[in-house]
């Protein structure tokens, strides 16, 4: 077969899958279609991974949870009514895999509420200052447990009392893992902006 006659085929399957609609997906997936699952897989798999990516540190296993969770989400796909985001649904399924995840391997572990943190955090200052993807780091690097709440409130969009249903805590300490994770993320933050500017006033000098 020549190279031609490969990329035109290649270049047909692409045109084909692009062409292929949310709604065709699903139809598909609920019957069971191995191409339907596998044009959705590679579809919402990178996105789902960097999910992963957000709750759990080790790259391997971020995967392994990114794969169980498609594996729920094929299982389940008959149980989503049409209603609402697709991709928000498959969202939630993965998220709930990666708390189950973190649950099971004993890594996440909340402090008891010491402080009242009635105020909530405004992450307007975070968003305004610093890219996405320096933003994603610096999120790894919190503590299992200030990650994980952060993330549910900040990224996903739970509330505290839906944060304290699915950690088994209660709505303060929720508040307070929060108010501290945004503490960190302003240290770490500033301290970018001081080397920032330091890297500018140094090459101003030269």
């Amino acid at each position: 077969m020549s190279v031609g006659i490969t990329l035109m085929k290649l270049t047909k399957v692409l045109i084909i899958q692009k062409s292929v609609t949310e709604d065709d997906l699903l139809s598909g997936c609920q019957k069971g279609k191995a191409r339907a699952q596998r044009t959705l897989y590679e579809r919402v798999a990178p996105k789902m991974l960097g999910v992963c990516r957000r709750y759990i540190m080790d790259a391997e296993e971020a995967e392994h949870v990114m794969i169980g969770g498609m594996v729920k989400v094929f299982e389940k796909i008959g149980q989503f009514s049409g209603e609402g985001s697709f991709e928000g649904w498959i969202r939630r399924i993965v998220v709930n895999e990666c708390l189950m995840y973190l649950r099971k391997n004993r890594s996440m572990s909340l402090e008891v509420e010491i402080e009242n943190a009635d105020r909530e955090p405004d992450f307007n200052n975070l968003e305004d200052n610093i890219n996405t993807e320096v933003l994603m780091g610096l999120i790894r690097e919190l503590p299992v447990g200030y990650r994980t709440v952060f993330n549910l409130y900040a990224i996903e969009g739970y509330n505290h009392a839906e944060i304290g249903e699915k950690l088994n805590i209660s709505e303060n300490t929720s508040k307070s893992q929060l108010s501290r994770a945004r503490k960190i993320l302003q240290t770490k933050l500033l301290k970018l902006e001081q080397n920032e500017t330091l890297k500018t006033l140094n090459h101003g000098s030269n």
